[in-house]
């Protein structure tokens, strides 16, 4: 008889069935090979994908974009009055981008303070090609959405080259990824809040956020406050692409190891459910016979 490679699972849950649980492996195995061909970034490059905070730290003020309608600023020219809410990330994103700006918004209409009179917002897209007409096309579907006057003078999207770019995410510890197979960025998500003075003074993560958090973050930042660094949970910029119709690695790996296992924990809840029903007949079959073997007889009269 062939010895079973050392990988063969031998144990299995009492009242699993030899052949459900035999199956296993092979889901197993056909799990993995769904998954490996359409990860298109390996491990190494999306375990960099994330924020390195460093809270206190004064971010360069020369460093040189152009707004929406094409014109040359400085990024200090932002700096001096009010906090600012830097939000990075590029505007023909797909989806998680847009979420990111949907969350802050519905955050920002729940505050008193307004866009333009208590505090700023800077966007920057990450992507050097990206042009002035599409930032402000975005600018105006913010400023729309948000709905309050004033906004506009308050709300500014950015676009750069490569060189600048570059330096400000590397100030503020934004890492990401570029695919060169499907032309999407794999980027954290999150928003940082800046001191009237440039210096960076807290980070808020995920694609909603509390409005009474950012209140705090707020406050604390015009007071010129920096907080500690935070743990980080943060989703990957790299999913649902409407041009070409289909999902991005990350995202559609995610999507089928959960279905695996979903189909894997099926399987071995029928297997249990199946081998209890067996032993439920045998301890029923058993307590029918007599001592001898015999089907027992019950008394009519008792």
């Amino acid at each position: 008889m062939k010895a079973r490679p050392k990988f063969w699972v031998r144990a299995r849950p009492p009242g699993a069935s030899r052949t459900a649980w035999r199956a296993v492996p092979a889901i197993t195995l056909f799990a993995v090979l769904l998954v490996r061909p359409i990860l298109a970034l390996t491990p190494g490059d999306l375990s960099r994908v994330k924020f390195d905070q460093h809270p206190g730290l004064h971010i360069s003020r020369d460093l040189v974009f152009r707004n929406e309608i094409g014109r040359t600023v400085q990024l200090g020219d932002f700096f001096g009055e009010r906090p600012v809410i830097l939000v990075l990330g590029y505007y023909r994103c797909p989806m998680l981008c847009t979420m990111i700006n949907d969350g802050l918004i519905n955050a920002l209409e729940n505050l008193r303070a307004n866009v333009g009179a208590d505090f700023d917002v800077v966007e920057l897209s990450i992507d050097a090609n990206e042009t002035p007409a599409a930032a402000a096309e975005r600018k105006a579907l913010y400023v729309r959405r948000y709905g309050r006057s004033g906004a506009a003078a308050g709300w500014h999207c950015l676009v750069g080259d490569a060189q600048a770019i570059t330096e400000l995410t590397d100030e503020v510890g934004y890492r990401y990824a570029y695919d060169v197979q499907i032309k999407q960025y794999a980027h954290p998500s999150g928003i940082i809040v800046l001191t009237p003075n440039g210096k960076i003074s807290r980070y808020v993560f995920g694609v909603t956020f509390n409005s009474t958090e950012l209140r705090d973050a707020l406050a604390a930042a015009k007071e010129g406050k920096s907080g500690s660094v935070l743990s980080q949970m943060f989703l990957l910029c790299y999913h649902y692409n409407p041009v070409t119709g289909r999902y991005g690695a990350l995202i559609l790996s995610v999507l089928r190891v959960a279905s695996v296992g979903t189909v894997i924990s099926l399987v071995l809840l029928v297997a249990w459910m199946v081998g209890r029903d067996r032993r439920s007949r045998r301890l029923i079959r058993a307590q029918s016979l007599s001592p001898d073997g015999l089907p027992q007889l019950r008394d009519p009269y008792q």
